[in-house]
């Protein structure tokens, strides 16, 4: 398998993930669920000071959600990018591939910790098929 298909593979993958960040994110304060009402309400009401602003811990919840909007979508022009420059400019393309496929691995563990199988799977899934292309690269 070449490594500009195993690169293509693992944009892919981060898209299925940034897909479903986005229905998660977008639908993350609707639910019928009384407990988790009450905690969206705690979440959303009260207002701290955080380094000089007042935010509630819903509007940092939804800050880092948003961001990982960036992330994933930064993340697959990269890939995209390095994938095209791979065969010409395989020094650059392993310098750049090396911490993506290395921040998703980590990303993987951390979503098995603290969210669910489906986003930590994804997450190793595209890890590891960067990690692959950057050795079927040579």
């Amino acid at each position: 398998m070449k490594p500009r298909l195993v690169l293509r593979i693992a944009a892919l993958c981060i898209l299925i993930h940034l897909i479903g960040h986005s229905f998660g994110h977008f639908s993350w304060k609707e639910t019928p669920d009384p407990v988790k009402q009450e905690v969206i309400r705690q979440m959303t009401g009260p207002k701290f000071e955080f380094m000089g602003v007042m935010r509630s811990m819903g509007e940092y919840y939804e800050g880092y959600g948003l961001i990982l909007f960036v992330v994933y979508g930064m993340s697959i022009a990269l890939i995209l990018s390095a994938a095209r420059y791979a065969d010409s400019y395989q020094d650059i393309a392993r310098k750049v591939l090396t911490p993506i496929g290395i921040g998703y691995l980590t990303m993987g563990i951390i979503e098995f910790m603290y969210f669910f199988p489906f986003a930590g799977s994804i997450s190793l899934a595209a890890g590891a098929l960067v990690i692959l292309a950057i050795f079927l690269n040579g």
